[in-house]
């Protein structure tokens, strides 16, 4: 763990910023610290200088503008659920701490909308507008306890991407803190609006730009009927040729997933969830909307189903039967823990029409390695999801597991993919940005950084493979340079 030195200024800067918040709202004790080390991607772990909980939007603004004034890093965090190691503290660094801005500023049904605090957590926000026959439709599988800041940093996405889109598909606006300590407000309550679209600029931006503060969503009409089919396959590939199947019949599912043989394993024993047994694989297919048009389609979905030669096929009866498919799917990245004490969750996406090639792939290159990989993925857009387990405790382990993940995201640049779909590049896959962007695209990208942030302290160390990053430099060589696998060179 990376311990920030000790220093007369270190000292004098954390006894200014205690001064700036009310009482007991800096940490800096070494347990408190500890809490606050690392974010769901535990494999890295720094000590930042301190934790600051502000409350309102003005001590947001507050700490950021003392921290520009101060030169000192900053990341702001939610609930920690980053898999990229995006919210990984910078050591001598700030942590802002956003749990506390979780207010529900407002609910517009008429107009559809909500207008929340980046603190506010994900299912919370459905919850308030289910009343109204309104839901919020990103569903990461952390959105029990994910924020909706965090959801926008990095784009979020979740089972019902492949028809309603990531959150910048539903994010009209927002107001932020930018990390000079200026307050901007891009969009507003429509989608029309005039000049650049600073909005989706700003979505996704990995905390390099600043800090959200209030953020305008957009809403939709909860689905009148639901079909949710299970079916179990006896390889991954002929559930993959089902999803090409589906896609290609002009079908547009809310959600069409896909788990193996591990996941099914973990899942099982995690939840006790009910899956068809001894398949290789299960794909999920969801069709949602108004009860005539489900109905129309639940006849076309069956039909392509029961071609795609399933070991069984399980339509859901009622609503307990697909929330319990559901809770299956959604807990399979928490219930591998079950499995092994560590592993690395992976995002790369490939072509749908080559996900069968790239399972084969990564099923071959875990048995040459002998490391034991879990497959889960949103199938309906190409984004993989392996899960690849390992014991930190084992010597080389961890380098091992990256060496791994390393190839699979050179697999997913090759196809013409990309080295994230939604959990962002953060620490874990910064050394990627220039496999998958020549200079000049890096160079763009670090100019328009620039231009938000100009001293480099939000959030710095993430994204860009900079060899003096704050965030990595005293960690040493990162995992995949230790391996061979990627080069500074």
């Amino acid at each position: 763990m990376v311990t920030p030195a000790a220093s007369p200024h270190a000292a004098a800067a954390l006894r200014r910023l205690t001064a700036l918040l009310p009482p007991g709202r800096v940490m800096a004790g070494p347990a408190q610290l500890a809490a606050y080390a690392s974010d769901g991607l535990t494999a890295f772990q720094a000590t930042p200088l301190a934790v600051a909980v502000p409350e309102t939007q003005d001590e947001v603004i507050a700490v950021v503008r003392f921290c520009h004034a101060e030169k000192l890093p900053f990341v702001a965090r939610g609930s920690g659920t980053s898999l990229s190691g995006g919210s990984l503290p910078i050591a001598g660094g700030i942590v802002i701490a956003l749990n506390r801005l979780n207010r529900l500023v407002r609910l517009d049904p008429a107009q559809r909308l909500a207008v929340v605090e980046p603190g506010i957590v994900n299912l919370a926000v459905t919850a308030a507008a289910q009343p109204y026959g309104l839901h919020y439709a990103p569903d990461p599988s952390s959105q029990s306890i994910c924020t909706i800041g965090g959801n926008v940093a990095f784009n979020a996405g979740g089972a019902q991407c492949l028809k309603y889109g990531m959150t910048s598909n539903h994010v009209l606006g927002l107001k932020a803190v930018l990390a000079t300590g200026e307050v901007v407000e891009f969009g507003g309550a429509s989608r029309e609006q005039i000049g650049p679209d600073w909005t989706g600029l700003f979505v996704g931006n990995e905390g390099l730009f600043g800090v959200a503060l209030e953020i305008t969503l957009q809403l939709l009409p909860r689905a009148e009927c639901f079909h949710t089919v299970l079916a179990g396959y006896r390889t991954l590939e002929e559930a993959g040729d089902a999803v090409t199947a589906v896609v290609a019949s002009g079908l547009l599912p809310g959600a069409i997933e896909i788990m193996d043989a591990l996941a099914l394993e973990a899942a099982t024993a995690a939840v006790h969830a009910d899956y068809p047994p001894g398949c290789a694989a299960v794909l999920i297919v969801e069709l949602e909307g108004p009860r005539e048009v489900v109905a129309a389609d639940r006849g076309r979905l069956d039909a392509i189903i029961a071609a795609s030669r399933p070991v069984e096929v399980r339509p859901a009866r009622d609503a307990a039967e697909r929330l319990a498919i559901w809770k299956g799917r959604k807990s399979a990245f928490s219930a591998v823990g079950r499995l092994s004490p560590d592993f690395i969750v992976q995002d790369g996406v490939v072509p749908r029409r080559r996900l069968g090639e790239a399972l084969r792939k990564i099923n071959a290159w875990s048995q040459e390695m002998g490391i034991r990989c879990a497959n889960v993925f949103h199938a309906g857009d190409g984004t993989l999801h392996p899960l690849i387990l390992y014991d930190g405790r084992e010597a080389g382990a961890l380098q091992r597991a990256e060496e791994l993940a390393g190839k699979i995201l050179h697999m997913c640049i090759a196809m013409g993919g990309s080295i994230t779909g939604e959990h962002g590049v953060g620490v874990e896959k910064r050394d990627y940005l220039e496999v998958m962007f020549n200079p000049e695209e890096v160079a763009c990208l670090k100019r328009l950084r620039a231009a938000f942030d100009p001293l480099g302290i939000a959030n710095p160390g993430k994204m860009f493979p900079e060899k003096n990053a704050p965030a990595l430099a005293q960690h040493g060589l990162h995992p995949l340079e230790k391996a061979g696998v990627i080069s500074r060179e």
